[in-house]
């Protein structure tokens, strides 16, 4: 067995192509390929990041100080949606009205975390129905829920 000191730098430089392809999910073989697939992660993950700022400055804009509205960010699946809601405060209640708003979606929840104990978090993957594959954005599914939590938190005010 050689030791990492011994190896050869082009043996080094292979094992690091293929720890970045393997970290951006490339299939490409060749190093100019992994390169560019690599670059266009690092994009993805900039607006990431910049979507995740803006969610969260809409959120602190829109909020007051005593009521934290929950953070709410939807990204596209394969096959549906990825759906996270975060709130520092427990929400009774909010699960039924959030999943109310996928129902009338048509989505499915097909996978879910949630926590209500200390802090309101939920983590659901919903999938559409066949018959609206092509019907229903990110976007969308991103305003049912705001406006389930809207409501929830209206209900929740005059009670």
């Amino acid at each position: 067995m050689v030791s990492r000191e011994h190896k050869r730098p082009a043996t080094l430089l292979h094992e690091k192509f293929q720890l970045l392809r393997s970290i951006t999910n490339s299939h490409a073989m060749n190093k100019t390929s992994i390169i560019f697939d690599a670059s266009k992660y690092i994009e993805e993950l900039k607006q990431k990041v910049e979507r995740l700022n803006q969610d969260i400055a809409t959120t602190a804009e829109n909020s007051t100080p005593q009521t934290l509205s929950p953070l709410v960010t939807v990204e596209t699946l394969e096959k549906g949606f990825l759906v996270n809601v975060f709130s520092e405060t427990s929400c009774p209640g909010l699960l039924v009205s959030i999943l109310e708003a996928f129902e009338e979606l048509g989505l499915n929840v097909l996978e879910a975390r949630v926590s209500c104990t200390d802090q309101f978090q939920l983590e659901a993957v919903g999938g559409e129905n066949e018959e609206q594959v092509e019907s229903m954005d990110a976007q969308v599914v991103k305003q049912a829920v705001l406006e389930a939590i809207k409501n929830w938190s209206e209900s929740n005010i005059n009670h």
